[in-house]
């Protein structure tokens, strides 16, 4: 199947960024897929971003630690609830996939050899969602960003830092897969092209996709 592992390998798509496929076994998925449904509940549980312009994003989403919204970061979420806590427990996952994108080479990829998550993004992607290309520019610091898999796969554009033309690099992303991308990929857009339905383990109980990002906000307490 387009998402098995086995038939990929580790890989970089541009300098900074590491694609691990398969990081996740399917017990870590269940796992997550179940945090992601008590994240998801209210209070300050899923919802739909509208953008100053006034369109709505075709994602949901929900955030821990930080709550994100167009463009910055605050502790009330859209339903004026606190934000949820950031799970230690991903904090100390992000921190081991940092450590096992960059390897050796972690002190020479900005704010790696530090990292300290404190924020996530969860967006759920029904069939048809997209994510258009965008920078993460709203934390206050350049360490990485750890992107999880879940569910359907999609097809991932990572781009250049300068501009959402080209040059960029589509390739697919599945469930159980990691994506770390600091250094000089750390501000380079990216987007998702599209999902790809029905390509998820059925074994997931999951329609469409998951996507957990950990970041470090730089914002302090």
């Amino acid at each position: 199947m387009p998402g098995d592992s086995a038939a990929r390998e580790r890989s970089e798509p541009a300098p900074g960024a590491v694609l691990l496929p398969g990081w996740l076994d399917r017990a870590a998925q269940l796992r997550l897929i179940a945090a992601c449904r008590e994240w998801a509940r209210p209070p300050a549980g899923l919802h739909t971003v509208r953008m100053p312009t006034g369109g709505a994003m075709s994602v949901r989403m929900v955030s821990l630690g930080w709550h994100w919204y167009p463009y910055g970061y605050r502790r009330v979420a859209e339903d004026g609830a606190p934000v949820k806590p950031f799970p230690p427990e991903l904090g100390r996952l992000a921190r081991r996939a940092v450590a096992e994108a960059y390897g050796g080479t972690a002190a020479e990829v900005a704010g790696a050899a530090a990292y300290a998550p404190d924020t996530a993004i969860v967006n759920h992607y029904p069939h048809g969602a997209r994510m258009g290309l965008h920078q993460d520019r709203d934390e206050r610091t350049d360490a990485p960003v750890v992107s999880l898999s879940l569910g359907d796969g999609c097809v991932f554009r990572l781009g250049n830092t300068e501009t959402r033309n080209r040059p960029w690099t589509d390739f697919e992303l599945h469930s159980g897969d990691l994506l770390v991308f600091g250094g000089p990929a750390r501000f380079a857009y990216h987007g998702v092209v599209r999902t790809m339905a029905g390509t998820a383990d059925p074994a997931l109980g999951l329609v469409g996709r998951l996507n957990i990002t950990v970041r470090e906000s730089g914002l302090g307490a």
